[in-house]
């Protein structure tokens, strides 16, 4: 690596954090650009800010993530996804320099019974998918060196995820209906981090050509959203804590704006043949998230667990005691 930083487009989010704090703990120069300084929908604002950080490579984490609230407001996660995207890859290109952008499974419509690999076409169910797929080709158009990374079903330590709901619920709710028919990767957001500061390490040193084009990259093993909370549940007893009753349901008995494809699970094969990475299973690095969440210090004033800066995200209110969950990852 040089002495120049790796940027990270997203500062908020879970990749961008654990990008972060792997940064740190490698003493790698890097600097995260959130929305208030790197504004994805401000071209001429992307150009300059870029130019003056002088960066060695580009991560591109941020994006339109409201998956159900995307499919009224098109033109907005176009924009960010797609144009925004582009704009990154485009001054990356003209820099001569490396950009990792992150995907999503949402790409996907779900039909096929096996895991899909990169070879698959294609068939986003909704809005946020099919912007997430318009950037893809976007970003390889203006950059065709870059490096595209679909992953899924993220969670961490920090912001809103389905481990941080599920032991939010544990709290309040006696019963909690997760649906049973949606099946995918869990991918611990430390683990992506950690190879994905890899291949930007790699992008920097090596003939980029190696690194270019689309890769998927998911924790290893698959499951569905009830089995899921199941495990996480299991290890909330083990601990001994409460657990409410636990209730599977269809995705039609939890109606959402977007659809959701039933099967998201994706083939990491290729980044394991290209890169040598291979993501830890996801029950493993469920267990090592959850130690870092319960914490084994006390919380400071604003109710933080010690050693991780996020404090736990609001969920929507329900009137009723039984709360169903889908979720938006």
């Amino acid at each position: 690596m040089t002495d120049r930083p790796i940027l990270i487009a997203g500062r908020n989010g879970q990749l961008a954090r654990c990008l972060l704090d792997l940064g740190a703990m490698r003493g790698l120069p890097v600097v995260a650009l959130g929305r208030r300084e790197l504004d994805l929908e401000d071209r001429e604002g992307i150009d300059k800010l870029i130019a003056s950080v002088a960066p060695a490579a580009i991560i591109n984490t941020a994006a339109y993530t409201a998956v159900d609230q995307a499919e009224s407001e098109a033109a907005k996660a176009f924009s960010i996804n797609r144009d925004g995207a582009a704009a990154l890859a485009d001054v990356a290109w003209q820099m001569n320099i490396p950009l990792i952008h992150l995907s999503t499974d949402y790409v996907f419509d779900g039909a096929k019974p096996d895991a899909y690999d990169e070879s698959d076409i294609p068939a986003p169910l909704n809005v946020y998918g099919a912007s997430k797929l318009a950037g893809e080709a976007a970003v390889l158009a203006a950059h065709p060196l870059a490096t595209v990374i679909r992953s899924s079903w993220i969670y961490s330590p920090y912001g809103s995820n389905f481990v941080r709901t599920m032991l939010r619920l544990c709290e309040s709710q006696p019963i909690v209906r997760v649906v049973r028919d949606q099946h995918g990767n869990p991918t611990c957001a430390f683990d992506l981090a950690e190879a994905v500061l890899r291949i930007a390490e790699r992008s920097v040193t090596d003939d980029r050509r190696a690194t270019a084009g689309i890769f998927h990259l998911a924790g290893g093993g698959e499951t569905n959203w009830y089995d899921f909370a199941q495990a996480i549940f299991d290890a909330r007893s083990r601990r001994g804590e409460r657990i409410p009753a636990l209730e599977a349901i269809t995705t039609e008995e939890f109606p959402t704006a977007a659809r959701r494809p039933r099967n998201s699970r994706l083939d990491s094969s290729k980044a394991e043949r290209v890169f040598g990475i291979r993501l830890a299973p996801w029950r493993h690095s469920l267990e090592a998230c959850l130690d870092q969440l319960a914490g084994e210090g006390e919380t400071n004033a604003e109710g933080n667990r010690a050693g991780w800066r996020q404090r736990n995200a609001p969920l929507s209110d329900h009137a009723r005691r039984q709360q169903a969950v889908a979720p938006d990852l």
